[in-house]
C-alpha cells in the first residue's frame, strides 16, 4: 500500500490510500479526507459557520484529520486573525483528537511558538515541506512530522535534506502536483538507500501510528 497523506485528487488506485484535502464548501465527503479553513480562504463574515460544518464533518468516519489550515505570510489575510482562526482549529483537532495537516510559509518559528504555548497531544504535519535542513530540524525536535510531495523530485537541497533526517519523522503526499505517489516512493527509497517496500513499511508504521 502507497500511503498519500494530502491530495487534491481522486485516486483509482487499489494500492493507493489517499486523504483528499477538502474544505467547509465542499458537497462531497465519501473518501477519507481532511477538512479546515486554508488560511488563503479565511473571510471574516464566514469563520464561525466554517467552524460548525468541520467540527459537525469531524464526527464522520471519513474524516483522517482537520486541515489543510495554519499560518502564511505571504497571504494577504491579516496575519493576526490567521493565527486566531489556525487555534480554534487546533482546539477541534485537540477535542476531536484528529492529527493536524498544516500550511505553512514563512512561519515557522511562529507555528513552533504556537505548538509550544498550546501544547497541543495530536500530531501536527506540515504538508508540502520543501526548506533547508535547520528548519526540518528545528520542527522535528519540536515534534512536527514532515510530509514530503513533488518538490522532492528535482530540488537539490530538499534531498539533501531528506537524506540527514529519520524516515520516522516523514509522510508522503501529491499535493495538487500532476503526479503519482509511487514517484514520490521512488525518490524517498533512492535518498535514503532502501527498496520501495522497505520505504512503504516504515510509512506505513508512521502512517498507522499518527492516525491510529
Amino acid at each position: 500500500m502507497f500511503f498519500d497523506v494530502h491530495t487534491h485528487k481522486k485516486y483509482l488506485f487499489e494500492n493507493v490510500f489517499s486523504i483528499e484535502n477538502k474544505y467547509p464548501k465542499d458537497l462531497e465527503f465519501t473518501n477519507p479526507f481532511s477538512i479546515g479553513i486554508h488560511p488563503w480562504f479565511i473571510k471574516l463574515e464566514n469563520i464561525e459557520k466554517e467552524l460548525l460544518i468541520i467540527e459537525r464533518k469531524l464526527k464522520n468516519k471519513n474524516c483522517f484529520a482537520i486541515g489543510e489550515c495554519g499560518l502564511d505570510k505571504i497571504s494577504l489575510i491579516d496575519f493576526e486573525l490567521q493565527k486566531e482562526v489556525f487555534k480554534k482549529q487546533i482546539q477541534l483537532s485537540e477535542e476531536y483528537k484528529k492529527p493536524l495537516i498544516i500550511h505553512c510559509v514563512k512561519a515557522h518559528q511562529e507555528l513552533i511558538e504556537i505548538k509550544k504555548e498550546l501544547m497541543p497531544t495530536q500530531v501536527w504535519i506540515v504538508h508540502g515541506f520543501n526548506k533547508n535542513f535547520q528548519v526540518a530540524d528545528s520542527l522535528i525536535k519540536h515534534g512536527i512530522t514532515l510530509s514530503l510531495g513533488s518538490a522532492i523530485l528535482n530540488n537539490k537541497k530538499l534531498q539533501e535534506v531528506v537524506s540527514n533526517i529519520d524516515i520516522s519523522s516523514i509522510l508522503l503526499e501529491t499535493d495538487d502536483a500532476n503526479i503519482d505517489i509511487k514517484e514520490v516512493y521512488q525518490k524517498i527509497s533512492e535518498l535514503k538507500k532502501i527498496t520501495v517496500e522497505e520505504l512503504q513499511q516504515n510509512i506505513k508504521q508512521n502512517f498507522k501510528s499518527i492516525f491510529k
